[in-house]
């Protein structure tokens, strides 16, 4: 059972301002929660390996090569609102 005591130091660590009424309701709510997760405790998980992903996917890694850069002329920069030579001008957003 989650005590006022235990609903205080959390709502402290949230910075969390709670009336009376609050910190009661709060107890008997995260009671309930902890009592439901308990129930887990009940099933058997030996053997079961433990999951990073509920899908089974995994990284596929492909060979990092180098490859020649866009020609800054034609594609790249034809829809730039701004540029000046080679680069593209940008709205200043650090003072």
């Amino acid at each position: 059972m989650i005590s006022d005591n235990d609903v205080a130091k959390i709502a402290s660590l949230a910075r969390l301002t709670l009336t009376p009424e609050e910190s009661s309701r709060y107890a008997a709510e995260l009671s309930r929660i902890l009592e439901y997760v308990q129930q887990l405790d009940s099933y058997s998980v030996e053997g079961v390996e433990p999951l990073s992903h509920v899908h089974g996917a995994s990284n596929v890694f492909r060979e990092d090569t180098p490859t020649p850069s866009l020609p800054f002329e034609g594609e790249v920069s034809t829809n730039a609102p701004d540029k000046s030579g080679r680069f593209f001008r940008v709205p200043l957003i650090i003072e």
